[in-house]
Formats: C-alpha cells, sequence, structure tokens
C-alpha cells in the first residue's frame, strides 16, 4: 500500500513539473509580472500538494503500524487532527490550481490585448504616413 502511495506521488510530481516547464512569455510583455507571480503560484502549489501526498504517506503508515489499541485517547486524537491538515492542504492546493487557471486566463487576455494595441497602432502609423 505505501509503495502505491509512493508511486502516485512521484507520477503527480513529474506531471506538475512538465506541466510547469511549458509555460512561457514574452520577456518584454506588459504580462510578464503576472507569468512571474504565475510560476511563484506553481511552485507554492507544487510544495503544497507535495507536502500532502508525504502527510497521507505519513498517516498511513502510523496507522498501519499502530496497534488499534494504542489509537486511543491523545494518539487518535493526534492521527484525526493530521487527517484534518492534510484535507486542509489538499484544499488549498485545490484552491491554488483555481487561482493559477485565472492567472493564465488573464495572462492570455493581456496578451491579445496587446497585439491589438500593436495592431491598431501600426494602422494609424500606415495612415498617418500614406500621402
Amino acid at each position: 500500500q505505501r509503495v502505491v502511495i509512493l508511486v502516485m506521488c512521484s507520477a503527480r510530481l513529474s506531471l506538475t513539473n512538465l506541466s510547469m516547464t511549458k509555460r512561457k512569455s514574452k520577456p518584454d510583455s506588459p504580462a510578464r509580472p503576472l507569468v512571474q507571480a504565475l510560476h511563484q503560484n506553481d511552485s507554492v502549489q507544487e510544495t503544497v500538494k507535495q507536502s500532502a501526498d508525504e502527510l497521507l504517506v505519513i498517516n498511513a503508515v502510523l496507522k498501519h503500524n499502530i496497534p488499534d489499541e494504542v489509537q486511543r485517547g491523545d494518539v487518535a486524537q493526534a492521527l484525526e487532527i493530521t487527517e484534518d491538515i492534510e484535507d486542509r492542504i489538499q484544499t488549498s492546493a485545490q484552491e491554488l490550481e483555481t487561482v493559477n487557471k485565472l492567472l493564465e486566463h488573464e495572462i492570455d487576455e493581456r496578451i491579445e490585448l496587446e497585439r491589438d494595441l500593436l495592431a491598431t497602432k501600426a494602422a494609424l502609423l500606415r495612415e498617418k504616413t500614406k500621402p
């Protein structure tokens, strides 16, 4: 069971790292600060997901290795608290993913607006230089 969980964690990390390397923008684009924020969010999201995965493994190991008769009182409460923390971390990772999608959308919109503005400026310049 632990091996399966570790393999799943490793696969998730690989996919996240792959998706993070795909995002690029023009170096002088006005969307650049948003791209930087997105990359920082990606990094935080990865850390949060990794922490949740590690906590999942720790909880599974503890529950499996601590005898049922010991899982009472403070020990039981500690295990419940770590499960709650794991859930909160997972929720935070999902919220970060939503924020990242919003940032990606905003970046795409700004890049499109920048292209439109450049095209309009070029058209105006052409009109000005006509005889």
